[in-house]
């Protein structure tokens, strides 16, 4: 399976320019079938605005990463700011190639640092999707840092975790290593995509990479807007599995 990470910089909370700009990026670059994945609160940047940019999952956002999925035959994995009755959902989505909305995972670990916990209610679930035949764990930025989730993850035999973040240039060096890190602790493929450029108070330089189930980074992109992608085997992952069977010895969860 082949993924597709998109690391851009975009215009604060401005949804028009960024959904231009996007579409600019990818252009030329996409191959059917494959997943291509787009950074957290992808269309806004990380706001703090959850009353001004919210929608439902059918919203303007979902129309707009739909079309990409069915212009060109690929699944999508985007982020937006979802409204339910009255709460607010830092929220991933998966759309598939035929531009089905086929679930989403609310953020569970709003940034209390930043104060999200303050403007995004946190989700209460794991999220596991398929992607042509693969089991895809789900997971936004701050997740990262709790093992716990995706020890859950890898309890269940997701094959692939996806994580989609903006997370800052000062402390990329913990994103790496908990990247790697998370990649070993579960046996699978990580693919984690961040943004890059500079919102109201902080500069962010990417790294959006994709890890093996060995922990061996594949690909990485740093400090330029860009696509990357890589072919990921799900053999690979049975292989390490089979010969080093650590997952069958979790007992604490």
């Amino acid at each position: 399976m082949r993924l597709i990470l998109v690391q851009y910089s975009p215009e604060w909370e401005n949804k028009e320019t960024n959904k231009k700009k996007l579409i600019d990026l990818i252009f030329g670059n996409l191959v059917k079938e494959s997943v291509l994945i787009f950074p957290e609160m992808t269309l806004t940047g990380f706001t703090m605005k959850s009353n001004d940019f919210a929608e439902d999952l059918n919203g303007d956002s979902f129309q707009y990463f739909s079309q990409i999925a069915t212009d060109n035959n690929v699944h999508i994995i985007g982020g937006l700011i979802e409204k339910e009755d009255s709460l607010f959902y830092n929220t991933l989505i998966h759309i598939d190639a035929f531009g089905k909305l086929i679930t989403s995972y609310r953020k569970i670990h709003p940034f209390s640092y930043s104060d999200e916990n303050r403007y995004y209610t946190r989700g209460n679930k794991i999220v596991i999707t398929e992607i042509n035949g693969w089991k895809v764990g789900l997971s936004i930025c701050y997740d990262l840092r709790f093992p716990e989730l995706f020890r859950r993850y890898g309890k269940e035999r997701v094959e692939l975790i996806i994580i989609i973040a903006n997370w800052p240039d000062t402390r990329i060096g913990q994103w790496s290593t908990l990247l790697s890190a998370r990649a070993i602790e579960n046996q699978c493929y990580i693919a984690a995509v961040n943004r890059v450029g500079d919102d109201l108070r902080l500069h962010y330089n990417g790294y959006s990479a994709i890890y093996d189930p060995m922990g061996n980074e594949i690909i990485s992109l740093s400090d330029k807007e860009g696509i990357i992608s890589a072919e990921i085997s799900k053999a690979k992952v049975n292989e390490v599995r089979n010969k080093f069977p650590f997952l069958d010895d979790i007992f604490l969860i």
